[in-house]
């Protein structure tokens, strides 16, 4: 009786057709297709635009350690196709409303010769790009698994223009300027990978949802120029992923626009990721912040206690007084715990122990009369095992405090040697980080992190992260050139908020570093803080470059929680403009790389009914790099019906904040924002 159903099960397997190549799953508009097929056996996609090859017949698979690959010849046991539309509010973010939609199918496949596994993969297709993942569900036979390579293939149908980071042999850092060229030219790249087709649609490789797995770099096929392979970062012995089954993998995610903005518009990313885990969210708050960071970079400060020590009761109180006076809600203090001076020894840092000169119960109880939040501090020197250690104590410790955000940091080569940052050891790391920092109620921002792959909708603590080369950089190299940041709105912030770390006043800082400087006018360095989004906005500079400056007035009406996000004009490496929306006010940031720029902004979609635009703007003669302090700051009438006009400067920028009329002002004559060009001109 068991040998006859067992007999009847295998004829109704062998009995199911293969894919066909008629089989086609389009998004939700029928503009993109995914076209699945077995060639042979061999599971294939392929996708088209707009009726245009973008990917050719791309292969999909696993080869594992001890196990043969997972590659076909299967047959198809069983497909479904299904609509996924969903409406959800984030916690925070650059709307408050999300609302995703796609066309999903689930092809369960089963190998046709024994050991007979299975293998499920999904596709969602949403009406701005292509997702995929792989599923190895429990079955007998399969409990470890060692993965040693994911075939994922991308094989794109045309060349086009390229902006990437090297897919590093080393694995460790995302902290590069971008590399401009043809996509065919491209050895390996780190994700996102954005480049523009011959036929001028605007792509983006990237992933989502990169749990207990390791991060996905791409290299080229050495058979052909337009194919890129999946390259996940391994583990020391070689082995890519170490996992058991039931496992899903990441998404794999090719974003799709017809313009620059279409790609900064995409929240496929976030869509991909599961709900909010937390059900008390209260505690999560988006804010501004200034801290003691700056100073050490260009030599002010010290992070080591001694004469130029930062991070004292006195200065960091002093930094409290500034935050609570100017409407900014977060001091940062690096530098007051013990160990800076024995960095990369072993355990070296003590999370829990103050130097002597400063006095964390009486700074944080300071901060809490001032209503400032303080913003603790872990640096682990990559250190994970000795930071592991200490990950309980720590965490509690900040919680006695009652402190509700940290930075953390994890400079040079990770210890144990032979892990990287973004292999499966440390994605699984941050992630216990993540849920630890939840448990005590604490928002994290994460330096030298692994990529954003939209997890804060899951884990809205996870607020910010670096992961590119910030303004750091300028204190102490060769500095970003000036299209450096409108390379990112279109590379790394595709992959969630970044912490850049803005708003650089003094920009030539000769006082402590003559051979340095910021390559941006005074005017993009506030335009940066709406264009680079982070919910953990830092103004950046020290507190006395921004005292008795007009322009700081910007910073301090700044909002950094959004209810809407309007990506106006962008070219990638050339310029780009944002306007944002906070209740009723708008703040529009715009900048340019190394060329001066006409503006011409319709003002309907941002204003309704007269409103005051309070501008701040390069003057006619500023220049990054030889007059970056000239900013004209006015005030101007704005209707529905103008269109703005202003020039930036090369390497310069402007900033904008729309607002209602007072009862005062409704009384007056102001001055009509159209003028604002013929303002900028008197000004030279």
């Amino acid at each position: 009786m068991n040998k006859t159903l067992i007999l009847i099960i295998l004829f109704v397997y062998s009995c199911k057709p293969e894919i066909s190549n008629n089989i086609v799953v389009t998004s939700p508009d029928d503009k993109i297709q995914v076209e699945l097929k077995l060639d042979q056996g061999m599971p294939q996609y392929a996708i088209q635009v707009d009726d245009k090859k973008l990917l050719k017949s791309s292969a999909l698979g696993y080869r594992f350690r001890d196990q043969p690959d997972l590659v076909g010849p299967f047959q198809l046991v069983n497909s479904n196709t299904e609509m996924i539309e969903e409406d959800w509010e984030p916690v925070w973010g650059q709307e408050k409303s999300i609302n995703s939609l796609s066309r999903m199918i689930k092809l369960e496949l089963r190998e046709r010769l024994v050991p007979h596994r299975q293998l499920n993969l999904y596709f969602r297709v949403f009406n701005d790009g292509v997702a995929f993942r792989y599923e190895i569900p429990k079955q007998v036979g399969l409990d470890s698994l060692f993965i040693i390579e994911e075939l994922s293939e991308f094989r794109f149908a045309r060349d086009g223009k390229s902006w990437w980071i090297p897919g590093s042999h080393a694995f460790d850092s995302y902290e590069q300027l971008h590399k401009v060229s043809r996509l065919s030219e491209i050895d390996s790249a780190n994700t996102p990978l954005t480049y523009i087709t011959e036929d001028d649609l605007y792509i983006s490789i990237h992933e989502a949802n990169l749990t207990d797995y390791a991060g996905m770099t791409l290299k080229r096929s050495r058979s052909d120029s337009l194919n890129f392979l999946s390259n996940l970062v391994p583990w020391p012995d070689g082995d890519r992923v170490k996992t058991s089954a039931p496992m899903r993998s990441p998404w794999r995610t090719i974003c799709i626009g017809r313009s620059a903005t279409d790609l900064l518009r995409s929240r496929m990313i976030l869509n991909l990721n599961e709900p909010n885990q937390l059900s008390d969210v209260s505690w999560i708050k988006p804010m501004k912040y200034v801290g003691i960071w700056w100073g050490m970079h260009i030599n002010k400060y010290t992070w080591v206690q001694g004469d130029q020590h930062g991070a004292t009761t006195e200065n960091v109180m002093s930094y409290i007084d500034f935050a609570s006076e100017h409407d900014i809600q977060g001091v940062l203090a690096e530098g007051w715990n013990k160990g800076w001076e024995a960095w990369g020894q072993e355990g070296a840092l003590q999370l829990t122990e103050a130097y002597d000169d400063f006095d964390i119960g009486a700074v944080v109880e300071y901060a809490k009369v001032k209503n400032v939040t303080f913003i603790g501090h872990h640096e682990t020197t990559a250190n994970v095992a000795a930071y592991e250690h200490q990950l309980e104590s720590a965490f509690a410790y900040y919680d006695s405090l009652d402190i509700s955000a940290i930075k953390t940091g994890y400079v040079g080569a990770i210890k144990p040697s032979g892990q990287f940052h973004y292999g499966q050891w440390m994605v699984e790391h941050f992630r216990r980080v993540v849920q630890l920092a939840a448990s005590h109620r604490i928002s994290l921002d994460v330096h030298e992190p692994v990529k954003g792959t939209g997890i804060e909708r899951t884990w809205p603590n996870m607020m910010t992260r670096e992961g590119a080369r910030g303004q750091e950089w300028n204190a102490w190299s060769e500095g970003n050139p000036p299209d450096h940041t409108t390379i990112l709105p279109f590379t790394r912030l595709l992959a969630g908020p970044m912490d850049y770390t803005p708003g650089i006043f003094d920009i030539r800082f000769d006082r402590y570093k003559p051979d340095n400087k910021i390559h941006s006018t005074l005017a993009k360095q506030l335009a940066l803080m709406v264009v680079l989004y982070s919910p953990l906005q830092m103004a950046a500079d020290l507190p006395e470059n921004y005292e008795n400056q007009p322009a700081f007035q910007f910073i301090q009406d700044l909002e950094v929680d959004w209810d809407e996000t309007l990506y106006l004009e962008g070219e990638i490496g050339k310029y780009v403009t944002i306007a944002r929306r906070h209740g009723s006010e708008w703040f529009l940031g715009a900048i340019t790389n190394d060329e001066a720029r006409e503006l011409e902004i319709a003002m309907d979609q941002m204003v309704r009914g007269d409103q005051v635009a309070e501008c701040y703007v390069d003057t006619e003669d500023a220049h990054w790099d030889n007059n970056p302090y000239p900013i004209w700051i006015g005030s101007y009438k704005v209707s529905p019906s103008d269109t703005l006009k202003a020039r930036l400067a090369p390497g310069g920028g402007m900033a904008i904040r729309l607002r209602p009329l007072t009862e005062e002002e409704m009384g007056q004559k102001l001055v009509s924002i159209s003028d604002l060009r013929q303002d900028q001109e008197a000004r030279e």
